[in-house]
């Protein structure tokens, strides 16, 4: 067969990656499914984007960087739906106590001392350790995100920005929210996408979720917010209002609007036909790790939001709550749960698990067929897998052994729009020294309690 390209003393692309067997395909929503690889790769890249995928006996790479990758997987990015990326400096400050304990003793307390420089710092810790773990883009739902977002386009990740309020701060704190989303949506060359982040229906006021409704149609974005949490948060709804927390999003223009819904514990049946009539522009968030930890059970109904067509992706939440950013971690307990939950071991397939790493993710946070997929046309957010420890051979069944065997150290290469921000283990954007002095600098200061203070009351 003839090479794809003519011989030419010119470049035809930015970056090539030769060799490698490619996660090419994974299960539509609502399909129980297999995985697809294809052996020998080559994965071009120009201008950020994936501009061919095939066989590298077919292709002659002619490229400024070429990336030799045999014996690796190359899959798309990893893409974390929620979580508090600063919230490293609290990593560990709070364990074996109940929910309400974590919040009203120890973060809230904490989080009064927090400044817009503890967000840069601890914003570039989560960042660095994401790109370690083959994270290439999350949904980040915080305070002082100026620094957040300035921590971003260092780092060189993608994400997606709220600035988090509560209807305690009055009008100041949706307008603050509303101006952030709209400063700095599509900034970075794109990499920044931004929200509306009231922090959930329990401390944000009918009024203030209509308003940040009206903001994201507005401007185009979503909305991203706690909500149904556990079981107990909607039984309260019920009770105390007569309907469950999402329905308060439905009833307030949020579902309407497009939505990204942190954790999802307490969604019911009913709810399911209402995020249903909304599965274009809503998604759930599911980190699974930290509900365990901190016993808030039953776990998300997964199988029925992916039967109704509703998106899910993985989240970390916090390292005050999850411990670490570790999509695969929190991709293998649910494989794992959502077994066990549903009496069935034939259901949650390597495949689907797969699929909401990637494609399901990218729904979650409205950015479907750009990223969480190797393909011609998307973002060129790829990571490069090494499955040859002992951990993870024999390889008998390739998608398992991503799903159940492989670590987050595992991950050699992460790649961004294009950009080599982890090659062979070495980060390239972040420096880890300087960074990680002055974060164990500034820790011991943000764990203070002393003042007596907090930034709400957890009363659910």
């Amino acid at each position: 067969m003839a090479p794809r390209h003519p011989t030419t003393d010119q470049p035809v692309a930015d970056l090539a990656i030769v060799g490698a067997t490619a996660l090419v395909g994974t299960p539509a929503i609502g399909v129980d499914g297999l995985a697809e690889f294809a052996a020998s790769t080559t994965i071009e890249i120009t201008d950020g984007a994936i501009t061919w995928i095939g066989p590298s006996a077919d292709a002659r790479p002619s490229a400024r960087e070429v990336i030799d990758a045999n014996g690796l997987v190359a899959m798309p990015g990893l893409i974390n739906t929620h979580c508090h990326a600063a919230m490293t400096f609290l990593r560990g400050v709070a364990e074996d106590v109940p929910i309400a304990n974590w919040f009203n003793d120890y973060i809230w307390p904490m989080e009064v001392n927090v400044g817009g420089r503890d967000v840069y710092i601890g914003t570039m810790v989560a960042a660095a350790e994401m790109i370690e773990s083959g994270i290439t883009s999350f949904a980040d739902h915080y305070f002082f995100m100026d620094e957040a977002a300035r921590a971003v386009e260092k780092s060189g990740m993608r994400a997606n920005l709220g600035s988090a309020f509560f209807s305690s701060q009055g009008n100041e704190g949706l307008a603050h929210s509303v101006e952030f989303a709209e400063a700095w949506h599509g900034r970075a060359n794109g990499r920044i996408t931004t929200s509306i982040a009231p922090h959930a229906p329990y401390t944000c006021n009918d009024d203030d979720l209509r308003g940040a409704a009206d903001a994201a149609r507005r401007l185009g974005v979503r909305v991203h917010i706690h909500a149904a949490e556990d079981m107990h948060q909607t039984q309260l709804g019920v009770d105390g209002r007569g309907i469950t927390p999402i329905q308060v999003l439905a009833e307030t223009g949020v579902l309407d609007a497009g939505v990204i819904i942190a954790h999802g514990n307490g969604i019911v049946d009913a709810d399911i036909e209402l995020l249903a009539t909304h599965r274009d522009r809503v998604g759930v968030t599911h980190g699974p790790k930290g509900y365990l930890k901190y016993a808030l059970g039953p776990l998300t109904p997964i199988r029925g939001l992916l039967a109704a067509g509703v998106p899910v992706g993985y989240c970390t939440d916090g390292a005050a709550s999850n411990s670490t950013l570790d999509v695969f971690e929190n991709m293998r307990i649910t494989a794992i749960t959502q077994k066990h939950a549903a009496n069935d071991a034939t259901w949650f397939r390597s495949g689907t698990a797969l699929q909401l790493a990637g494609s399901g993710a990218a729904a979650v946070i409205g950015q479907p067929g750009m990223i969480g997929e190797l393909r011609v046309g998307a973002r060129a957010d790829v990571i490069l897998v090494d499955v040859s420890g002992f951990h993870c051979q024999p390889l008998h069944d390739l998608a398992a052994t991503l799903v159940y065997c492989v670590q987050a150290s595992d991950v050699r290469t992460t790649i961004v729009d294009g950009n080599v921000l982890m090659r062979d283990r070495r980060l390239t954007t972040i420096d880890r020294e300087a960074l990680l002095t002055e974060f164990r600098q500034r820790a011991s200061a943000l764990t203070d309690r002393s003042h007596g203070r907090t930034i709400q009351d957890y009363t659910t």
